[in-house]
């Protein structure tokens, strides 16, 4: 269990300081990143398709954890989505070329296979060229994929203390039922405000109702397990969206602290 443990810390660490440096090389407008120092067609990138793949599929399926064939089946879907976020990103623009050969002529931007004309929530807003707005629309969504990650990391760590013998409704719990979820659910919505297309927009509400499946039928499982308790949980607690009102936040982040400290 211990190797385990500094296994999931070690890939944790890879990930984090990956994606730091790819946000602040991002924000800082580095030319490489961006492919522009690869002239007007920036992609066919695939060592960097390879490398967020594989660094995003290890963080999520050692923090998620998935066992059984139909945790591996929403697992899969998951592992998709990144696979043909990456590809649209740095290997093939296949969205760019269907609305480039749509628009023709009046396409936004005059070089739309350039990186940074890949965000097309800028380029549809007439913003393709605005430091500020790009770097605006990297604050934002990268904030929303780092907290997704941090969701999905800290219903691990409370998992993994539980040891699987109890009820876990302190911490993120005490939110949400399923906190490890909204955090794919945040990290992908991140990636497609980000970078938009077709693929991963066909492929995120698949992605949203295989996640709910899975939750309902775990929510069984603990409902045959802790019987009462978790009913009496799942009433007072929401699955997916929190109550966010000001004293229900204080009162749960007190009973979350309290809990905590008596275990």
């Amino acid at each position: 269990m211990m190797i385990v443990k500094r296994l999931r810390s070690l890939v944790s660490l890879i990930f984090i300081v990956t994606v730091v440096y790819f946000s602040v090389i991002a924000l800082s407008g580095e030319n490489s990143i961006h492919g522009e120092d690869l002239g007007e067609y920036a992609y066919n990138m695939w060592g960097a398709v390879i490398v967020n793949t594989v660094l995003f599929s290890l963080f999520a399926i050692s923090f998620l954890r998935p066992r059984k064939k139909f945790e591996w089946r929403s697992m899969g879907v998951f592992l998709g989505f990144l696979v043909a976020l990456f590809t649209e990103m740095y290997g093939i623009p296949l969205t760019i070329f269907l609305l480039t050969s749509l628009f023709g002529e009046s396409y936004p931007v005059l070089n739309p296979f350039s990186h940074p004309s890949g965000h097309l929530l800028l380029v549809f807003l007439g913003l393709a060229n605005s430091p500020f707005a790009f770097t605006v629309l990297h604050l934002i969504t990268n904030g929303m994929i780092f907290f997704g990650i941090y969701l999905m990391y800290k219903g691990w760590k409370l998992i993994y203390k539980s040891g699987g013998n109890r009820l876990v409704t302190e911490g993120v719990y005490s939110y949400v039922r399923h906190p490890q979820y909204d955090g794919i659910f945040l990290v992908t919505i991140g990636f497609l405000i980000q970078w938009p297309a077709l693929t991963t927009v066909v492929m995120w509400p698949i992605l949203i109702f295989a996640y709910y499946k899975l939750a309902m039928r775990e929510e069984r499982e603990l409902e045959r397990r802790f019987g009462w308790q978790f009913l009496e949980y799942k009433r007072k607690v929401p699955a997916f969206i929190p109550k966010l009102s000001l004293f229900s936040l204080i009162d749960k982040h007190k009973e979350s602290k309290r809990i905590g400290d008596e275990k």
